[in-house]
Order: structure tokens, then C-alpha cells, then sequence
């Protein structure tokens, strides 16, 4: 029910009945909308400021989430870093080292991917930093593992390959010794017969009289067989592959050609005094990855441990060598 208003006129001195023009009316009613508006429009402000809507609760409840699965994803990544780091150092350190496998460079196994930035996308995002560095994490791990498994596949043909690798590897003297009287001067630093200066000896001197046969200590291919005006006379080298070769100096005559599949055992030549030689004997060196290297560590097939510990005592002997 609406209230009637009355004012005193002092005119009159009687209480009238106020009424409003359309104009007041259409003023009031302007005026209370507009307080409403501005009070409305406070508690929405307030409202925002200090509550949470459902929608943003929600929100916000997911995005903690999504922080807590990157972590944890974080933490796994890590452990699954340490497992290849594993995996990488068994391989170097046990499997390549049995079957004569170089080990892989670190600078490639931690190889980046290079080029510019990849994740700068990741910049836009709140957490963005959180999520490039676990994704750069993620790939360098996809990288290593890749590079693992090519180096799996490599031992692997290796494994197959083993019975010929073992094969091949040089593992017996070159000439024929039981009684082990032949070795006449070993590996190391020697007094050069010629010149009598003290100069480094690449091989050992096997003394034997002249027609004395001269085995292959390794299947393999001849890949030389011919004089060598550099001091070695008549000499073979054999390619054993898996990085090794073989070389057998001052020969009399050959039993092979060049080009030829030889394999242990074998004879290959004659004992001679060729080339840049004082006596009858065998040059014999081993070469590895294209160092040459001490052949006395490569007679184990044909020597037992009392065997070869006495050649090791007459190899390191500082004597004369015979070329």
C-alpha cells in the first residue's frame, strides 16, 4: 500500500497531501536505481577481490595440480637419469671393454640438441620456466637413450661376432717355442745395433735359424707383403680387423700374397736376416687402432701363466735388438 505524504501549509494552516510531478518521480527513481547500481557494483568489486568464484576455485585447484604432476614428473625424469648413468658407465667400463670396444665420448653421449631455443614458447606461460626445464630434461634424456641404444646394437653384433673376433685378435708367438729360448730382445727402448744408440724397440726379436716357419697369430687378410726399403726387409702385415694388425719383419721368402685370408696358425713366411738386420730373426709388432703396442700382453693362448711370466722376464731384459 503506498503511503501518502502530507506537509503543513502555513497559508492555509492546513496539513495538504504532497504530490509529485512526473518529473520528481522519474528523478527518485533515477536516483535509487543509480545507488543500487554503485552498491551492486562495490559488492561485486569486494566480492572479487577477497572470494574466489566455484569457477576460478576450481581453476586454481587444477593448476596446483598440474604444478604437483610437473614436479613428480621432475623427480622421475631425475631417477631415470640416474638409471642411465647406470647403463652408460656398465657400458664403457664392462661391456666395451670385453669385446675391445672404444668407449663413447661423453661430449656425445651428453650432446645437445643445438640450434636456437626450442622451448621459448614455454616463456608465455605462468609457469614456464618450471616447464622448459623439465622438457629440455625430457629430451636430453630421449637423446642419451637413443644413443645408448644404437651402442646396444652395436654390442650385439659384436656378441655374434664374437667366436670370429676372438678369432682374429692376435693370441699366439709367431714362431713355434716350447722351450722358450727364441725371444731375443723385447718391447721397450733397446740399444740399436747399427748405430749404438738407445732408441725405442716397437716390437720383440724372435732369433731362429734361416727357413724357420713364421705362423699368423690372428685370422685375418695380408694386406702387405713385399720388401721394405724402410729397414724391415721382407715384410707381411696382416689386417686383423676390430682395430688390430699385425706386422712380421726380415722375412727370407713369403707363403702368401697380398690380398690373401689367412688364418692363426697359418704359415705365412720364412725366417731371413732382410732389410735392416744383424741375424736371422722374426720382427714380430702388434698394432692397435695404429699404435703399435707391447705383442707380449697377445701370447696367451699358447702359454700357460708359469710359460708366460718367464717370457715377460726375458722380454723386459735391456739388451741389444737384432734390427
Amino acid at each position: 500500500m503506498t503511503k501518502i505524504k502530507y506537509h503543513y501549509n502555513p497559508r492555509s494552516l492546513k496539513y495538504e497531501q504532497v504530490e509529485y510531478s512526473l518529473l520528481q518521480i522519474s528523478l527518485k527513481v533515477l536516483g535509487f536505481l543509480s545507488a543500487a547500481i554503485v552498491f551492486a557494483a562495490l559488492i561485486i568489486i569486494v566480492a572479487y577481490s577477497y572470494f574466489d568464484s566455484p569457477k576460478e576455485k576450481l581453476l586454481i585447484r587444477e593448476i596446483n595440480e598440474l604444478r604437483l604432476q610437473y614436479e613428480f614428473l621432475d623427480k622421475q625424469v631425475g631417477q631415470l637419469g640416474v638409471v642411465v648413468n647406470e647403463l652408460e658407465d656398465r657400458d664403457d667400463n664392462i661391456y666395451r671393454v670385453i669385446f675391445e670396444a672404444e668407449p663413447i665420448p661423453s661430449t656425445i653421449r651428453q650432446a645437445g640438441s643445438g640450434g636456437t631455443d626450442k622451448y621459448e614458447a614455454f616463456g608465455s606461460f605462468e609457469n614456464g620456466e618450471m616447464m622448459k626445464k623439465l622438457t629440455a630434461k625430457a629430451d636430453q634424456l630421449i637423446r642419451r637413450i637413443n644413443i645408448q641404444s644404437k651402442s646396444y646394437d652395436e654390442l650385439y653384433h659384436l656378441a655374434v661376432n664374437k667366436e670370429k673376433m676372438f678369432a682374429s685378435i692376435p693370441a699366439i708367438q709367431p714362431l713355434s717355442e716350447k722351450d722358450l729360448v727364441r725371444l731375443a730382445s723385447g718391447y721397450g727402448y733397446r740399444i740399436d745395433p747399427i748405430y749404438k744408440t738407445v732408441k725405442l724397440h716397437e716390437g720383440i726379436d724372435f732369433t731362429a735359424p734361416r727357413g724357420t716357419p713364421i705362423y699368423a697369430t690372428g685370422d685375418g687378410k695380408v694386406s702387405t707383403a713385399r720388401f721394405n726399403k724402410g729397414g724391415y726387409g721382407n715384410s707381411i702385415i696382416i689386417d686383423h680387423g676390430y682395430g688390430y694388425k699385425t706386422q712380421y719383419a726380415h722375412l727370407q721368402r713369403f707363403a702368401v700374397f697380398m690380398g690373401q685370408t689367412v688364418t692363426r696358425g697359418q704359415v705365412i713366411g720364412y725366417v731371413g736376416s732382410t732389410g735392416k738386420s744383424t741375424a736371422p730373426h722374426c720382427h714380430y709388432e702388434v698394432i692397435k687402432n695404429g699404435v703399435k703396442v707391447d705383442p707380449i700382453n697377445f701370447f696367451y693362448n699358447d702359454l700357460n701363466p708359469e710359460q708366460y711370466l718367464k717370457l715377460v722376464e726375458l722380454a723386459s731384459a735391456n739388451n741389444q735388438s737384432f734390427d
